[in-house]
């Protein structure tokens, strides 16, 4: 069945490990990834934080954020890599056979939101750059998003290749038309806004970068899988964080930090607005370039919402790349969308927590997991996870520089690693009771 199917359409593995006979290159899996963190949302949260901190602590931020993803996502990675399994297939070894739905079902449905909130900015950028209707530019971005995750992960992968270059592009495009009139010998000495000063820390900076991919980089197993083996599936992670990712956030660092960036506070360094005015050619190139550029994170987010789902339902991933592109689609058609980023970023701070108990549970207690009998429902799993989520959020509503997401990680992995050894102690002294 696996050689007869079509090349273009192939299987997609919902609901067993990808076998090592239909694993993909290195470099078609790291396209995946490199390409996914190529967006301008990036050169926009690079230039908000550089406004508000200044160059070099800008820099050091972005940097300890890329450092905690990969570590985050490489680990992640790593495991997937090495047993072939999508997100839901590890959720199901860590939280129970019935747990994981609650684990995968709630995800799922948060990279669906971020499906429909970038499918929405994308009407909303084309009508205020170029003055199309917006409904109807959505409507189309709906269509052309669902259809290209249709076409499975070899598709974003070729996607990633257009959409990773074009933006370096266009980036590079638009610190030359910068440099006509701005000195780039100056960017070092930006000391940040001072009506900025002191609105941000570096806490909430570097959690500002891990929060940009915490939802698709906790579900990377549905990328990483088809890599040969772990080595390969880390060196992908590698090629997102800090790799791509860290050149997105640094176009937005120069254009702030060099006086460039139209509307700083709210725009950051989004370079889009700098490319008009140039030519009919630019501005078509440009035109191609939001669609590729955003609709590269939509059918991301979208191919993670699919697989997850079609797991829970025992079902196939296209079917339900169909539903959720519509339901996503018609989201950001009715405008709801608007509403998505606070409660999207909310939910980003317990989302990590789930993927760090997977990390100590899967790599760091294997010789346990390994060999431990299927459960239902994990409790030892959901407590980490809901003292890592508390942390982080009183982390964030009393200690906000401290950086949330980094006390959620470490809070989360810490406790269901002294929970494990704690049972494992008071199960000890049970068997030694009956035995003496």
């Amino acid at each position: 069945m696996h050689k007869n199917a079509s090349p273009a359409l192939e299987q997609e593995f919902e609901h067993e490990p990808v076998p090592l006979s239909h694993r993909h290159s290195t470099r078609s899996v790291s396209a995946v990834w490199f390409g996914f963190p190529m967006i301008l949302t990036n050169a926009l949260f690079g230039g908000i934080i550089t406004w508000h901190l200044g160059f070099w602590p800008a820099l050091v931020a972005i940097l300890l954020g890329n450092l905690v993803l990969f570590a985050y996502v490489g680990a992640l990675s790593w495991f997937a890599g090495r047993t072939g399994m999508n997100f839901a297939l590890q959720a199901k070894r860590t939280f129970g056979t019935k747990g994981y739905i609650l684990v995968s079902g709630f995800l799922s449905t948060v990279v669906i939101g971020w499906y429909a909130f970038q499918t929405g900015l994308t009407g909303t950028v084309i009508n205020q750059t170029f003055g199309w209707n917006a409904l109807a530019v959505t409507a189309f971005s709906m269509v052309l998003y669902t259809a290209v995750t249709f076409l499975g992960v070899r598709a974003l992968s070729l996607l990633g290749m257009i959409a990773a270059p074009l933006f370096v592009v266009l980036g590079l495009v638009a610190l030359w038309l910068v440099g006509q009139q701005h000195d780039f010998s100056a960017v070092t000495q930006w000391k940040g806004a001072p009506s900025a000063a002191g609105a941000m820390s570096m806490g909430t900076a570097v959690t500002m970068v891990i929060a940009g991919f915490a939802d698709s980089g906790t579900m990377t197993a549905d990328f990483t899988r088809w890599s040969k083996d772990g080595r390969s599936a880390v060196i992908a992670a590698f090629s997102a964080f800090p790799l791509a990712n860290v050149i997105s956030y640094l176009f937005g660092v120069v254009i702030v930090a060099v006086g460039a960036a139209v509307d700083p506070v709210n725009n950051g360094g989004n370079f889009l607005s700098l490319l008009m005015g140039h030519g009919a050619l630019l501005s078509t190139v440009a035109c191609l370039f939001v669609f590729i550029n955003l609709g590269s994170v939509c059918t991301h987010c979208l191919y993670n919402g699919a697989v997850g789902f079609s797991h829970l339902f025992n079902s196939k991933m296209r079917v339900w790349t169909l539903i959720l592109g519509a339901v996503g689609g018609l989201l950001a058609l009715a405008g709801v969308w608007s509403y998505f980023l606070e409660w999207l970023s909310l939910l980003g701070m317990v989302v990590p927590p789930f993927g760090a108990v997977m990390i100590v549970d899967l790599i760091f207690m294997a010789s346990f997991s390994e060999q431990r009998a299927p459960q239902r429902m994990r409790g030892s799993a959901f407590a980490g996870w809901a003292i890592g989520s508390v942390c982080a959020i009183v982390t964030h509503l009393a200690f906000p520089q401290l950086g949330e997401a980094v006390v959620g990680l470490l809070t989360a992995a810490l406790s269901y690693t002294a929970i494990i050894k704690l049972r494992g102690a008071k199960t000890l002294r049970t068997l030694e009771e009956k035995n003496a």
